[in-house]
C-alpha cells in the first residue's frame, strides 16, 4: 500500500498474484518453444512487419525475432540467448527447463510451501547434478589427430535438430572438415576463419565446402582472364590508383606538351608500383605456364588495371580486410603493405582461380590450395529463408564441433543424461537432504524429465509410456535414451547420439538460477517513472 500512497498511478501485483504472473509467463514461453525441440520438432514461421518470412526451428532466432512484452518472459529469453552466445546451442532446452521448474514449483506452492524452501532444494539439486554430469560424461582424446567419427556424431546430433535429415547428414561432413581445417595446435579455434558465403542459386543440397576462399566480387577489366590455373597469389594492401594531393594545388601550363608532361609525372609513382609487381610476375612466371593473381585491399585505377591486363595478370581490388587475413591462411605467403621489397617468398599459391557470374553478382573462387588454415562454406539455396535456415544451423554445427574439441568429452544424448540425473537425484541425493528442501530436490529431478517428455511428444509418442520404459531401464543399470522412431529405449552410444558437455553444464547452471530468482519475486511494481539513469 505504501507505493500507492507515494504514486497513485503505480500498478502493483503482490504475493500470490505476482508469483502466478511469473509462473504463467514462464509456462507460456515454454509452450511456444516446446514444439521445436529435437529432430522431430515443428517449424515456426515468423512474418515481419514488411511481410518478409523467416522459417526456423532455432530457439535463439525465435527468441531474438519475437516481440516479447512480459517482463518475466523477457528475462527467460535473455538467459536462453546468453546460453547460445556462450555455448552455441541449448536455447530451447533452457526455456523449457525453466518453464518446467516453475510448473513443478507451482504445484508445491499451491499446497502452502514457501518458495524459499524450494529454492534451497534447487541449489542442492543443481550442485549434485553438476557433480553427476562430471562422472556421467564420456571422455574423448583429441590430440593432434582428433577422432573424426565422434565429431561427426556430435555435429549430426546438433544439425538434425535444425534441418531435415538428408541435408543435416550432408552438412555434418562439411562442418567437421571446416573446423579441422582451421584448427592449429596449441591455439584457440577461431571460427571467423571459416567464411560462410551464400549464393541464391540451385538447391540446398548443393551446399559445399571450398578448401580455399570465395570472394564476393570479380576482376574489373574486360580483358582479364576468367579462369587461371597454377596461380601465384600476391595479397597486398597497396594503393594502385592516382591520389590527389592533400592541399588544393593549381597547375598552369601554356601548351599541350607541358600538360602531357604533368599528367605523366602525376602517374609516375603509381606506374612505378605497378611495374614492380609486373617485374615480380615476370621473375616467377618466366619459362612456365603459371599465372599471377593480385588481390588488393585498396583500389586499382583503370590505367593500372590496363597495364596489369596486358601482362596477363588477374587483379581484384577492394577486398575485405577479413578476407585478407583468410587469404594468407588459405594460400600461404604474406600480406604486403609496400611493393619495395617484393620477393617470391611473399607469394601464396592456388591451383585454380576462377570467376563465377550469377545474375549481376560476381564471385571469385580460390581453390586447390596446398595447406589451408582457412576455408569457405558455400551455402546454396533457391530462396532467402532456406539460406537463412542453413546459415543458422551451420553456425550451431561449427560451435558444437569446437566445443567438443575444447571440452575433450561428450555427453550421451537422446534424453539419456536427463533420465539418469533424475534417478540419481531421487534415489541417492534426496535421501541425504533433511527437511522440506527434499521437495525442492524432487521438483528439480522431475523438471529434468521435460527433455525426454518433449522429445516423445514432438515425435507423436505417449509420454507416460516413454518415461516409464526409460526409468525402468535406468533402474536396471542400463543407460538408455529415447528412439524417436518407435518410442523404444535405445543405447545412444551405439546410435551415435551425443550432446556437448559445455551446453549441458551451462543449462544446469543457468536454469535453476533464473527459476529461483523468479520464485522469490513477491511484488511486481510498475511505478510509472522512467527507471533509466538520467543522461
Amino acid at each position: 500500500m505504501s507505493v500507492r500512497v507515494l504514486n497513485p498511478n503505480a500498478e502493483v501485483l503482490n504475493k500470490t498474484a505476482a508469483l502466478h504472473m511469473t509462473i504463467n509467463a514462464a509456462k507460456g514461453l515454454q509452450d511456444v518453444l516446446k514444439s521445436n525441440l529435437g529432430p522431430k520438432g515443428t517449424i515456426k514461421m515468423l512474418v515481419g512487419g514488411s511481410g518478409d518470412i523467416k522459417l526456423t526451428k532455432d530457439g535463439n532466432t525465435l527468441l531474438k525475432e519475437m516481440q516479447i512484452q512480459n517482463p518475466t518472459a523477457i528475462m527467460i529469453a535473455r538467459t536462453a540467448v546468453a546460453q547460445d552466445d556462450i555455448s552455441g546451442d541449448g536455447t530451447t532446452s533452457t526455456v523449457i527447463f525453466i518453464g518446467e521448474l516453475m510448473k513443478q514449483s507451482e504445484r508445491c506452492i499451491d499446497e502452502g510451501m514457501h518458495p524459499r524452501v524450494l529454492v534451497d532444494g534447487f541449489e542442492i539439486a543443481k550442485r549434485a547434478t553438476l557433480q553427476f554430469l562430471d562422472t556421467f560424461k564420456t571422455p574423448v582424446v583429441m590430440g593432434d589427430e582428433p577422432d573424426k567419427e565422434i565429431l561427426k556424431m556430435v555435429a549430426r546430433t546438433t544439425l538434425r535438430t535444425k534441418l531435415y535429415e538428408g541435408l543435416a547428414d550432408q552438412l555434418t561432413d562439411i562442418v567437421v572438415n571446416s573446423v579441422l581445417c582451421i584448427r592449429k595446435p596449441e591455439e584457440p579455434i577461431d571460427l571467423f576463419m571459416v567464411e560462410i558465403m551464400h549464393m541464391r542459386h540451385k538447391f540446398d543440397v548443393d551446399t559445399r565446402l571450398v578448401e580455399g576462399l570465395v570472394l564476393d566480387h570479380g576482376s574489373r577489366h574486360p580483358d582479364m582472364k576468367r579462369r587461371a590455373e597454377n596461380c601465384h597469389i600476391l595479397t597486398c594492401n597497396v594503393s594502385l590508383e592516382y591520389e590527389k594531393s592533400e592541399i588544393n594545388a593549381g597547375f598552369f601550363y601554356s601548351n599541350a606538351e607541358q600538360r602531357e608532361a604533368m599528367v605523366t609525372a602525376e602517374r609516375r609513382s603509381v606506374d612505378e608500383r605497378v611495374n614492380k609487381i609486373i617485374e615480380l610476375k615476370n621473375k616467377v612466371c618466366a619459362g612456365n605456364d603459371n599465372s599471377f593473381v593480385i588481390i588488393n585491399q585498396k583500389g586499382i585505377d583503370p590505367p593500372s588495371l590496363d597495364l596489369l591486363a596486358r601482362e596477363g595478370i588477374i587483379a581484384l581490388r577492394r577486398a575485405k580486410r577479413r578476407n585478407m587475413e583468410r587469404l594468407v591462411l588459405a594460400c600461404g605467403g604474406e600480406a604486403v603493405n609496400s611493393v619495395d621489397d617484393l620477393t617470391p617468398d611473399s607469394l601464396g599459391w592456388a591451383g585454380l582461380v576462377y570467376e563465377h557470374v550469377l545474375g549481376e553478382e560476381k564471385y571469385t573462387f580460390v581453390e586447390q590450395v596446398k595447406n589451408p588454415h582457412s576455408c569457405t562454406i558455400l551455402i546454396k539455396g533457391p530462396n532467402d529463408h532456406t539460406i537463412a535456415q542453413i546459415k543458422d544451423a551451420v553456425r550451431d554445427g561449427l560451435r558444437s564441433v569446437k566445443n567438443t574439441l575444447e571440452d575433450e568429452c561428450v555427453v550421451l544424448g537422446a534424453g539419456a543424461f536427463e533420465v539418469a540425473a533424475r534417478q540419481h537425484l531421487i534415489n541417492e541425493v534426496k535421501k541425504t537432504v533433511k527437511g522440506r528442501a527434499q521437495l525442492g530436490v524432487e521438483a528439480f529431478a522431475n523438471a529434468l524429465l521435460v527433455v525426454p517428455k518433449t522429445l516423445a511428444e514432438n515425435a507423436g509418442l505417449d509420454t507416460q509410456d516413454v518415461i516409464i520404459s526409460l526409468t525402468s531401464e535406468h533402474d536396471k543399470g542400463n543407460v538408455v535414451g529415447l528412439n524417436l522412431v518407435d518410442g523404444e529405449p535405445i543405447d545412444p552410444l551405439l546410435a551415435g547420439i551425443f550432446d556437448n558437455y559445455s551446453v549441458k553444464r551451462q543449462l544446469i547452471n543457468s536454469g535453476p538460477v533464473i527459476a529461483s530468482q523468479l520464485l522469490l519475486v513477491d511484488e511486481v511494481i510498475r511505478a510509472g517513472r522512467n527507471m533509466r539513469k538520467p543522461t
